[in-house]
Formats: structure tokens, C-alpha cells, sequence
């Protein structure tokens, strides 16, 4: 079990919690229905790949020196702030004092980032190292 991925698990799903509450009570007045769309998508993903993370850091307990599952947590981390993140930003655009276009480009790379986690949570199952 690695314990420091948990902690950040523990940490990124929080804050989905209070991100999705933020959204549900706190922007919905301000936003549109598609916008609200967008934002929700982006917490839906963070809950899921943040009990992806929680996962590898249990699994980490039995194959503790997995560099392909220490990787596949970090990419899940890199995804939630990159695609989640960007989906809040676009979501929000509208009422932000700021342009937030450069957040469009990099949602790509936050769903390349899941792919990558996936993809080495799945090759670490076939590794018959521990």
C-alpha cells in the first residue's frame, strides 16, 4: 500500500466534493445548462480517476516495486488537473476576469494522461514482477 498516493486520493476526492457542491450550488444561477454540462463532466472524471488512484495505491501494497503502477497514479493526477481542471475553467469562462482560451487545448491532454494511467495500470497486471 503506498500511503502517499492515498493521501492525495483522499485530498483529490475532497476536493471533487467540494468542487461538485461549489458548482451545484454556487455557479449553477451564473451558468448555462451547457456550461453546467461541461462542469459536471469535469467532476464526474475527477471522481473517477481519483478512485483509480485510490486503487493503485492499494494495489501498490501488493506489488510495491511497480514502477508501472506509480506511473499509472501519477498520470491519473496529471488528468485530473489538466482534463478536470480545464473543463472547470471552460465551464466558468464566461464569468472569469480573465481569458481562460488556453485552457481548451490542454483538455486533449488530460484525457491523453487517463489513457496512459490506464493503459499502465494495465500492463502492470501482466508484469509478473511485484
Amino acid at each position: 500500500m503506498s500511503d502517499k498516493f492515498i493521501r492525495i486520493a483522499a485530498i483529490v476526492g475532497l476536493l471533487a466534493v467540494a468542487i461538485g457542491a461549489f458548482g451545484a450550488h454556487g455557479l449553477k444561477p451564473k451558468l448555462t445548462e451547457y456550461q453546467i454540462t461541461i462542469f459536471e463532466k469535469g467532476v464526474m472524471y475527477q471522481f473517477f480517476h481519483t478512485m483509480a488512484m485510490l486503487a493503485v495505491g492499494i494495489l501498490l501494497g501488493v506489488k510495491t516495486e511497480s514502477v508501472m503502477l506509480r506511473r499509472a497514479a501519477w498520470f491519473f493526477l496529471a488528468g485530473i488537473i489538466c482534463f478536470s481542471g480545464s473543463l472547470y475553467l471552460l465551464a466558468c469562462k464566461d464569468i472569469l476576469p480573465f481569458s481562460v482560451s488556453w485552457a481548451g487545448p490542454i483538455t486533449p491532454l488530460g484525457g491523453l494522461c487517463f489513457m496512459a494511467g490506464w493503459f499502465l495500470l494495465f500492463s502492470s497486471a501482466l508484469s509478473k514482477r511485484t
